[in-house]
Protein backbone atom coordinates (compact mmCIF):
# COMPACT_ATOMS: atom_id res chain seq x y z
CA UNK A 1 0.00 0.00 0.00
CA UNK A 2 2.78 2.15 0.98
CA UNK A 3 4.70 1.79 -2.30
CA UNK A 4 1.14 2.55 -4.06
CA UNK A 5 0.24 5.41 -2.45
CA UNK A 6 4.22 7.05 -2.60
CA UNK A 7 3.52 6.06 -6.73
CA UNK A 8 0.05 8.07 -7.26
CA UNK A 9 1.68 11.15 -4.84
CA UNK A 10 4.43 11.24 -7.42
CA UNK A 11 1.96 10.76 -9.95
CA UNK A 12 0.25 13.53 -9.04
CA UNK A 13 2.99 15.98 -8.35
CA UNK A 14 4.14 15.35 -11.78
CA UNK A 15 0.37 16.26 -13.09
CA UNK A 16 0.38 19.19 -11.23
CA UNK A 17 3.95 20.02 -12.48
CA UNK A 18 2.71 19.56 -15.68
CA UNK A 19 0.20 21.46 -15.59
CA UNK A 20 1.74 24.20 -13.79
CA UNK A 21 4.18 24.16 -17.12
CA UNK A 22 0.88 24.37 -19.51
CA UNK A 23 1.61 27.23 -21.85
CA UNK A 24 -2.03 27.02 -22.59
CA UNK A 25 -3.29 26.95 -19.62
CA UNK A 26 -0.72 29.94 -18.38
CA UNK A 27 -2.23 31.85 -21.70
CA UNK A 28 -5.84 31.25 -20.36
CA UNK A 29 -4.97 31.73 -17.18
CA UNK A 30 -3.49 35.49 -17.94
CA UNK A 31 -6.57 37.27 -19.19
CA UNK A 32 -4.43 40.14 -19.89
CA UNK A 33 -1.74 41.12 -22.42
CA UNK A 34 -0.33 44.34 -23.91
CA UNK A 35 -0.29 44.87 -27.71
CA UNK A 36 2.33 47.46 -29.18
CA UNK A 37 2.24 48.84 -32.80
CA UNK A 38 5.30 50.90 -33.17
CA UNK A 39 7.37 51.66 -36.77
CA UNK A 40 7.94 54.00 -39.33
CA UNK A 41 4.39 55.00 -39.16
CA UNK A 42 4.88 56.53 -35.40
CA UNK A 43 7.60 58.93 -36.88
CA UNK A 44 4.66 60.54 -39.16
CA UNK A 45 2.20 60.39 -36.77
CA UNK A 46 -0.82 60.49 -39.12
CA UNK A 47 0.56 63.09 -41.60
CA UNK A 48 2.06 62.76 -45.03
CA UNK A 49 3.51 66.51 -46.80
CA UNK A 50 1.46 68.58 -44.87
CA UNK A 51 -2.34 66.20 -45.17
CA UNK A 52 -3.45 64.20 -43.18
CA UNK A 53 -2.89 60.25 -44.12
CA UNK A 54 -5.51 57.64 -44.85
CA UNK A 55 -5.24 54.60 -43.45
CA UNK A 56 -2.93 55.04 -40.38
CA UNK A 57 0.13 52.71 -40.08
CA UNK A 58 -1.18 51.22 -43.61
CA UNK A 59 -1.07 54.76 -44.86
CA UNK A 60 2.02 53.63 -47.33
CA UNK A 61 -0.54 51.50 -49.11
CA UNK A 62 -3.01 54.02 -49.41
CA UNK A 63 -1.06 56.93 -50.14
CA UNK A 64 0.84 54.60 -52.66
CA UNK A 65 4.08 55.95 -51.49
CA UNK A 66 7.05 54.44 -53.79
CA UNK A 67 9.35 52.24 -51.26
CA UNK A 68 12.94 54.54 -51.89
CA UNK A 69 10.58 57.74 -50.74
CA UNK A 70 8.87 55.48 -47.69
CA UNK A 71 12.29 54.25 -46.56
CA UNK A 72 13.44 58.08 -45.97
CA UNK A 73 11.23 58.31 -43.07
CA UNK A 74 14.05 55.98 -41.05
CA UNK A 75 16.54 59.01 -41.45
CA UNK A 76 14.21 60.67 -38.92
CA UNK A 77 13.47 58.14 -36.81
CA UNK A 78 15.07 58.38 -33.75
CA UNK A 79 13.46 57.58 -30.49
CA UNK A 80 15.91 58.40 -28.26
CA UNK A 81 12.98 58.54 -25.31
CA UNK A 82 12.67 54.96 -25.36
CA UNK A 83 12.70 53.06 -22.40
CA UNK A 84 11.91 49.32 -22.34
CA UNK A 85 11.73 48.91 -18.49
CA UNK A 86 9.72 52.13 -18.46
CA UNK A 87 6.87 50.31 -21.09
CA UNK A 88 6.90 46.70 -18.75
CA UNK A 89 6.70 48.36 -15.57
CA UNK A 90 3.52 50.40 -16.63
CA UNK A 91 2.15 47.39 -17.99
CA UNK A 92 2.78 45.05 -15.34
CA UNK A 93 1.63 47.39 -12.79
CA UNK A 94 -1.93 47.93 -14.66
CA UNK A 95 -2.16 44.09 -14.30
CA UNK A 96 -0.91 42.72 -17.76
CA UNK A 97 0.80 39.95 -17.73
CA UNK A 98 2.24 39.78 -21.29
CA UNK A 99 3.27 42.16 -24.28
CA UNK A 100 2.99 41.51 -27.92
CA UNK A 101 5.74 43.61 -29.89
CA UNK A 102 5.95 44.37 -33.58
CA UNK A 103 8.61 43.10 -34.95
CA UNK A 104 7.44 43.65 -38.76
CA UNK A 105 4.54 45.46 -39.97
CA UNK A 106 3.04 45.40 -43.36
CA UNK A 107 5.56 48.06 -44.37
CA UNK A 108 8.14 45.11 -44.09
CA UNK A 109 10.60 47.50 -41.85
CA UNK A 110 12.19 45.12 -38.73
CA UNK A 111 12.24 47.07 -35.59
CA UNK A 112 14.96 44.84 -34.41
CA UNK A 113 18.70 44.06 -35.27
CA UNK A 114 17.76 41.61 -38.16
CA UNK A 115 20.91 40.06 -40.06
CA UNK A 116 18.86 38.93 -43.26
CA UNK A 117 17.62 42.45 -44.22
CA UNK A 118 18.98 45.30 -43.71
CA UNK A 119 15.96 47.30 -43.67
CA UNK A 120 15.69 47.65 -39.71
CA UNK A 121 15.96 50.49 -37.22
CA UNK A 122 19.44 49.42 -36.18
CA UNK A 123 20.97 50.01 -39.60
CA UNK A 124 18.77 52.43 -41.36
CA UNK A 125 17.91 55.01 -38.40
CA UNK A 126 19.99 57.26 -36.24
CA UNK A 127 18.80 55.65 -33.32
CA UNK A 128 21.20 52.26 -34.65
CA UNK A 129 19.96 50.43 -31.71
CA UNK A 130 17.72 47.18 -30.99
CA UNK A 131 14.57 47.88 -28.92
CA UNK A 132 13.77 44.13 -28.91
CA UNK A 133 16.61 43.40 -27.35
CA UNK A 134 16.51 46.08 -24.30
CA UNK A 135 12.66 44.78 -24.34
CA UNK A 136 13.28 41.60 -24.16
CA UNK A 137 15.78 41.58 -20.91
CA UNK A 138 13.05 44.30 -19.04
CA UNK A 139 10.49 41.23 -19.57
CA UNK A 140 12.60 38.95 -18.31
CA UNK A 141 13.48 40.87 -15.50
CA UNK A 142 9.64 42.07 -14.57
CA UNK A 143 8.25 38.29 -14.88
CA UNK A 144 6.37 39.67 -17.82
CA UNK A 145 6.43 37.28 -21.02
CA UNK A 146 6.79 38.03 -24.81
CA UNK A 147 5.27 37.54 -27.50
CA UNK A 148 5.94 39.16 -31.37
CA UNK A 149 4.09 40.17 -33.87
CA UNK A 150 4.84 39.23 -37.59
CA UNK A 151 3.25 40.89 -40.62
CA UNK A 152 3.22 37.17 -42.80
CA UNK A 153 1.45 37.67 -45.97
CA UNK A 154 2.05 41.47 -46.32
CA UNK A 155 4.84 42.81 -47.18
CA UNK A 156 5.80 45.82 -49.20
CA UNK A 157 9.16 46.23 -49.03
CA UNK A 158 9.57 42.98 -50.95
CA UNK A 159 8.99 42.25 -54.54
CA UNK A 160 7.44 38.69 -54.08
CA UNK A 161 4.48 39.17 -51.93
CA UNK A 162 1.20 38.54 -53.59
CA UNK A 163 -2.21 38.99 -51.70
CA UNK A 164 -5.71 38.38 -52.31
CA UNK A 165 -7.93 40.39 -49.98
CA UNK A 166 -10.42 42.43 -50.55
CA UNK A 167 -9.42 41.70 -54.12
CA UNK A 168 -6.55 40.09 -56.25
CA UNK A 169 -3.65 42.42 -55.40
CA UNK A 170 -6.34 44.23 -52.99
CA UNK A 171 -3.03 44.75 -50.26
CA UNK A 172 0.16 44.10 -52.50
CA UNK A 173 2.51 47.14 -53.44
CA UNK A 174 1.82 47.59 -57.10
CA UNK A 175 3.27 50.89 -57.76
CA UNK A 176 6.58 49.60 -57.17
CA UNK A 177 6.15 46.02 -58.63
CA UNK A 178 3.15 45.84 -60.77
CA UNK A 179 3.18 42.66 -62.06
CA UNK A 180 0.99 40.96 -59.55
CA UNK A 181 1.36 37.21 -61.85
CA UNK A 182 4.94 37.46 -61.48
CA UNK A 183 5.68 37.19 -57.55
CA UNK A 184 6.57 34.15 -55.93
CA UNK A 185 5.53 34.00 -51.97
CA UNK A 186 7.66 31.01 -51.94
CA UNK A 187 10.74 33.35 -52.47
CA UNK A 188 9.57 36.00 -50.01
CA UNK A 189 9.30 32.63 -47.62
CA UNK A 190 12.54 31.52 -47.70
CA UNK A 191 14.13 34.72 -48.19
CA UNK A 192 12.69 36.76 -45.50
CA UNK A 193 10.56 34.96 -43.71
CA UNK A 194 11.92 31.99 -42.43
CA UNK A 195 15.26 33.41 -41.72
CA UNK A 196 13.67 36.64 -40.11
CA UNK A 197 11.71 34.20 -37.42
CA UNK A 198 14.88 31.84 -36.61
CA UNK A 199 16.37 35.51 -36.00
CA UNK A 200 13.54 36.24 -33.28
CA UNK A 201 13.61 33.00 -31.61
CA UNK A 202 16.88 32.31 -31.56
CA UNK A 203 18.35 35.92 -30.07
CA UNK A 204 15.92 37.31 -27.61
CA UNK A 205 15.46 34.42 -25.52
CA UNK A 206 12.16 32.86 -24.47
CA UNK A 207 9.71 33.90 -26.59
CA UNK A 208 5.94 33.02 -25.39
CA UNK A 209 3.92 34.05 -28.77
CA UNK A 210 4.23 33.96 -32.37
CA UNK A 211 1.56 36.37 -33.18
CA UNK A 212 1.18 36.29 -37.41
CA UNK A 213 -0.87 38.54 -39.40
CA UNK A 214 -2.66 38.82 -42.49
CA UNK A 215 -1.67 34.95 -44.25
CA UNK A 216 -3.09 35.97 -47.15
CA UNK A 217 -2.10 33.58 -49.62
CA UNK A 218 0.46 31.77 -47.34
CA UNK A 219 -0.12 28.26 -48.47
CA UNK A 220 -0.89 24.56 -45.49
CA UNK A 221 2.42 23.38 -46.71
CA UNK A 222 4.10 26.96 -46.00
CA UNK A 223 2.12 27.50 -42.33
CA UNK A 224 3.74 23.85 -41.47
CA UNK A 225 6.92 24.76 -42.26
CA UNK A 226 6.56 28.09 -40.53
CA UNK A 227 4.95 25.89 -37.28
CA UNK A 228 7.53 23.08 -37.61
CA UNK A 229 10.24 26.15 -37.33
CA UNK A 230 9.07 27.92 -33.89
CA UNK A 231 8.34 24.57 -32.26
CA UNK A 232 11.62 23.42 -33.15
CA UNK A 233 13.29 26.18 -31.80
CA UNK A 234 11.31 27.15 -29.21
CA UNK A 235 8.31 24.03 -28.18
CA UNK A 236 6.41 26.12 -26.05
CA UNK A 237 5.52 28.86 -27.89
CA UNK A 238 2.26 29.24 -28.71
CA UNK A 239 1.07 30.63 -32.22
CA UNK A 240 -1.59 32.29 -33.02
CA UNK A 241 -4.25 31.91 -35.61
CA UNK A 242 -2.99 33.89 -38.28
CA UNK A 243 -0.09 31.38 -39.34
CA UNK A 244 -2.91 30.69 -41.25
CA UNK A 245 -4.60 27.49 -42.25
CA UNK A 246 -6.07 26.35 -39.09
CA UNK A 247 -2.55 25.78 -37.78
CA UNK A 248 -2.65 27.72 -34.55
CA UNK A 249 -3.32 27.43 -31.34
CA UNK A 250 -5.49 29.91 -30.58
CA UNK A 251 -7.93 32.24 -32.81
CA UNK A 252 -7.99 35.83 -32.77
CA UNK A 253 -10.90 38.60 -32.84
CA UNK A 254 -10.12 42.18 -33.93
CA UNK A 255 -11.86 45.08 -32.89
CA UNK A 256 -14.98 43.43 -31.77
CA UNK A 257 -16.46 41.29 -28.85
CA UNK A 258 -17.82 38.14 -28.99
CA UNK A 259 -21.52 37.30 -28.32
CA UNK A 260 -21.32 33.96 -26.75
CA UNK A 261 -18.90 31.52 -24.71
CA UNK A 262 -16.03 29.92 -26.76
CA UNK A 263 -14.84 27.45 -25.82
CA UNK A 264 -11.56 27.11 -27.04
CA UNK A 265 -8.56 29.42 -26.41
CA UNK A 266 -8.96 33.05 -27.90
CA UNK A 267 -7.86 36.61 -27.56
CA UNK A 268 -9.83 40.17 -28.58
CA UNK A 269 -7.44 42.73 -29.97
CA UNK A 270 -8.46 45.90 -28.97
CA UNK A 271 -7.26 49.40 -29.62
CA UNK A 272 -7.06 52.11 -26.82
CA UNK A 273 -7.85 54.72 -29.79
CA UNK A 274 -8.78 54.76 -33.19
CA UNK A 275 -5.74 53.42 -34.68
CA UNK A 276 -2.94 50.80 -33.61
CA UNK A 277 -0.31 52.94 -34.57
CA UNK A 278 0.59 56.75 -33.29
CA UNK A 279 -1.64 59.27 -34.44
CA UNK A 280 -1.40 63.09 -33.37
CA UNK A 281 -5.20 63.17 -34.70
CA UNK A 282 -5.99 60.25 -32.68
CA UNK A 283 -6.33 62.82 -29.28
CA UNK A 284 -9.29 61.25 -27.30
CA UNK A 285 -9.46 57.76 -26.75
CA UNK A 286 -11.92 55.19 -25.13
CA UNK A 287 -13.23 55.64 -21.65
CA UNK A 288 -11.19 53.85 -19.12
CA UNK A 289 -14.25 52.09 -17.73
CA UNK A 290 -14.99 50.85 -21.12
CA UNK A 291 -12.02 49.39 -21.58
CA UNK A 292 -12.28 47.16 -18.35
CA UNK A 293 -16.71 46.60 -19.39
CA UNK A 294 -14.82 45.12 -22.35
CA UNK A 295 -12.73 42.99 -20.23
CA UNK A 296 -14.86 41.77 -18.01
CA UNK A 297 -17.22 40.58 -20.95
CA UNK A 298 -14.36 39.12 -22.95
CA UNK A 299 -13.40 37.05 -19.87
CA UNK A 300 -16.55 35.94 -18.76
CA UNK A 301 -16.56 33.93 -22.15
CA UNK A 302 -13.62 32.65 -22.01
CA UNK A 303 -11.22 34.51 -23.88
CA UNK A 304 -7.99 37.42 -23.52
CA UNK A 305 -7.77 40.87 -23.98
CA UNK A 306 -4.97 41.90 -25.97
CA UNK A 307 -5.25 46.02 -25.14
CA UNK A 308 -3.29 48.18 -27.95
CA UNK A 309 -0.86 51.04 -27.18
CA UNK A 310 1.15 53.25 -29.88
CA UNK A 311 4.33 54.40 -28.85
CA UNK A 312 5.13 58.15 -30.45
CA UNK A 313 8.25 58.86 -32.43
CA UNK A 314 10.40 59.49 -29.19
CA UNK A 315 9.39 55.87 -27.98
CA UNK A 316 6.75 56.99 -25.07
CA UNK A 317 3.16 56.25 -24.36
CA UNK A 318 1.13 58.79 -25.51
CA UNK A 319 -0.66 60.87 -22.54
CA UNK A 320 -4.08 59.78 -23.10
CA UNK A 321 -3.03 56.39 -22.07
CA UNK A 322 -2.08 57.20 -18.36
CA UNK A 323 -5.72 57.00 -17.11
CA UNK A 324 -6.52 53.64 -19.06
CA UNK A 325 -2.85 52.20 -17.70
CA UNK A 326 -4.41 53.71 -13.78
CA UNK A 327 -8.09 52.20 -14.16
CA UNK A 328 -7.02 48.99 -15.08
CA UNK A 329 -4.25 48.99 -11.75
CA UNK A 330 -6.75 50.11 -9.54
CA UNK A 331 -9.84 47.65 -10.72
CA UNK A 332 -7.38 44.92 -11.21
CA UNK A 333 -5.99 45.22 -7.52
CA UNK A 334 -9.33 44.83 -6.25
CA UNK A 335 -11.01 42.30 -8.20
CA UNK A 336 -8.24 40.70 -10.32
CA UNK A 337 -9.54 37.37 -8.64
CA UNK A 338 -12.81 37.51 -10.37
CA UNK A 339 -10.38 37.83 -13.87
CA UNK A 340 -6.88 36.07 -13.51
CA UNK A 341 -7.21 32.34 -13.44
CA UNK A 342 -10.75 31.76 -13.95
CA UNK A 343 -12.95 30.51 -16.73
CA UNK A 344 -16.41 30.88 -17.84
CA UNK A 345 -19.59 30.05 -15.32
CA UNK A 346 -22.83 27.93 -17.51
CA UNK A 347 -23.91 31.54 -18.50
CA UNK A 348 -21.52 34.36 -19.37
CA UNK A 349 -23.97 37.35 -17.88
CA UNK A 350 -27.37 38.67 -17.68
CA UNK A 351 -28.82 41.65 -18.59
CA UNK A 352 -31.12 44.01 -16.09
CA UNK A 353 -34.75 43.54 -18.43
CA UNK A 354 -33.30 41.01 -20.41
CA UNK A 355 -31.53 38.49 -22.14
CA UNK A 356 -28.25 39.29 -24.08
CA UNK A 357 -28.26 39.78 -27.29
CA UNK A 358 -25.71 39.46 -30.18
CA UNK A 359 -26.96 43.27 -30.72
CA UNK A 360 -27.03 44.31 -26.82
CA UNK A 361 -23.31 42.79 -26.48
CA UNK A 362 -21.90 44.40 -29.68
CA UNK A 363 -23.31 47.86 -28.61
CA UNK A 364 -20.70 48.69 -26.04
CA UNK A 365 -18.49 48.42 -28.47
CA UNK A 366 -19.22 49.67 -31.72
CA UNK A 367 -21.36 52.63 -29.61
CA UNK A 368 -18.32 54.09 -27.77
CA UNK A 369 -17.44 57.27 -28.17
CA UNK A 370 -14.21 58.99 -28.09
CA UNK A 371 -15.07 61.99 -26.12
CA UNK A 372 -14.16 60.32 -22.37
CA UNK A 373 -17.48 58.89 -21.62
CA UNK A 374 -18.94 55.63 -22.14
CA UNK A 375 -22.62 55.63 -24.24
CA UNK A 376 -25.89 53.53 -24.70
CA UNK A 377 -23.83 51.18 -21.72
CA UNK A 378 -26.14 48.20 -20.82
CA UNK A 379 -26.44 47.76 -17.30
CA UNK A 380 -25.84 44.24 -16.93
CA UNK A 381 -23.93 41.34 -14.95
CA UNK A 382 -20.83 39.18 -16.40
CA UNK A 383 -20.18 36.12 -14.51
CA UNK A 384 -16.62 34.43 -14.36
CA UNK A 385 -15.62 30.67 -12.26
CA UNK A 386 -12.68 29.59 -10.23
CA UNK A 387 -13.91 26.42 -8.31
CA UNK A 388 -16.38 26.45 -5.90
CA UNK A 389 -16.82 30.16 -6.62
CA UNK A 390 -18.68 32.49 -9.10
CA UNK A 391 -17.72 35.98 -9.49
CA UNK A 392 -21.19 38.54 -10.33
CA UNK A 393 -19.27 41.34 -12.02
CA UNK A 394 -21.81 43.68 -11.82
CA UNK A 395 -21.90 46.51 -14.68
CA UNK A 396 -23.47 50.45 -13.99
CA UNK A 397 -26.49 48.41 -12.44
CA UNK A 398 -28.13 51.28 -10.34
CA UNK A 399 -31.05 49.70 -8.55
CA UNK A 400 -31.25 48.59 -4.92
CA UNK A 401 -32.23 45.28 -4.70
CA UNK A 402 -30.89 43.13 -7.48
CA UNK A 403 -31.62 39.45 -8.67
CA UNK A 404 -29.51 37.95 -10.19
CA UNK A 405 -31.60 34.84 -12.12
CA UNK A 406 -28.67 32.63 -13.63
CA UNK A 407 -28.92 31.47 -10.21
CA UNK A 408 -31.40 28.69 -9.04
CA UNK A 409 -32.41 26.90 -5.94
CA UNK A 410 -32.31 23.72 -7.21
CA UNK A 411 -28.67 23.62 -8.33
CA UNK A 412 -26.84 26.27 -6.57
CA UNK A 413 -26.00 25.99 -2.68
CA UNK A 414 -25.26 29.65 -1.80
CA UNK A 415 -22.82 29.93 1.04
CA UNK A 416 -22.06 33.55 1.70
CA UNK A 417 -21.72 36.82 -0.99
CA UNK A 418 -19.24 39.48 0.03
CA UNK A 419 -18.19 42.43 -2.35
CA UNK A 420 -15.23 40.96 -3.61
CA UNK A 421 -13.37 44.52 -2.89
CA UNK A 422 -13.15 44.55 0.90
CA UNK A 423 -14.92 40.98 1.83
CA UNK A 424 -18.04 43.13 3.08
CA UNK A 425 -21.07 40.53 3.68
CA UNK A 426 -24.24 41.49 1.29
CA UNK A 427 -27.54 40.87 2.47
CA UNK A 428 -28.69 37.90 0.22
CA UNK A 429 -31.73 35.26 0.18
CA UNK A 430 -31.93 32.84 -3.05
CA UNK A 431 -35.29 32.52 -4.10
CA UNK A 432 -37.28 30.68 -7.32
CA UNK A 433 -36.27 33.58 -9.15
CA UNK A 434 -32.72 33.62 -8.59
CA UNK A 435 -29.95 35.07 -5.99
CA UNK A 436 -31.26 38.32 -4.36
CA UNK A 437 -28.93 40.86 -3.31
CA UNK A 438 -30.38 43.57 -1.25
CA UNK A 439 -28.67 46.95 -1.05
CA UNK A 440 -26.68 47.05 -4.15
CA UNK A 441 -26.12 50.55 -4.26
CA UNK A 442 -24.96 51.07 0.13
CA UNK A 443 -22.58 47.82 -0.66
CA UNK A 444 -20.16 48.77 -3.39
CA UNK A 445 -21.20 52.89 -3.74
CA UNK A 446 -20.69 55.05 -6.76
CA UNK A 447 -18.00 52.31 -7.82
CA UNK A 448 -19.78 51.53 -11.78
CA UNK A 449 -18.24 48.13 -12.06
CA UNK A 450 -18.10 45.85 -9.39
CA UNK A 451 -17.85 42.33 -8.28
CA UNK A 452 -19.99 40.11 -5.67
CA UNK A 453 -17.95 36.66 -4.66
CA UNK A 454 -20.73 34.05 -4.52
CA UNK A 455 -19.19 31.35 -2.74
CA UNK A 456 -21.08 27.99 -3.39
CA UNK A 457 -21.38 24.45 -0.93
CA UNK A 458 -20.43 22.10 -3.92
CA UNK A 459 -18.53 22.43 -7.59
CA UNK A 460 -21.97 20.83 -9.48
CA UNK A 461 -22.21 23.54 -11.59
Amino acid sequence: MRKISLTLLAGALSALSVCANDPMQWFQDAKLGMFVHWGLYSQTAGEWKGHPTRGGEHFMLYERIPLKEYALIANDFNPTEFDAEKWVKTAKDAGIKYIVYTTKHHDGFAMYDSKCSDYNIVKRTPYAKDPLKELAEACRKEGVKLGLYYSLGRDWEDPDVPTNWPEKAGRSNTWDFPDEDSKQLPRYIERKVKPQIKELLTNYGEIAFMWFDTPELVTETQSRELRDIIKTLQPECLINSRIGNGLGDYSIIEQKLSDKIIESPWEACITMGKNWGYNQFDTVYKAPDMLIRNLTDIVSKGGNLLLNVGPNQKGCFPEQTRPIFDAFNKWLSDNGEAIYGTRPWRVFGESVATDITEESAQTEFHDAVFDGTPKNIVPDVRYTRKNNTIYAIVRNVPSASYTLSAFSPKTDKVKSVTLLKNGNKADWRLTKDGLQINGMGSIAGNTPIYVLRVDLESDEQ
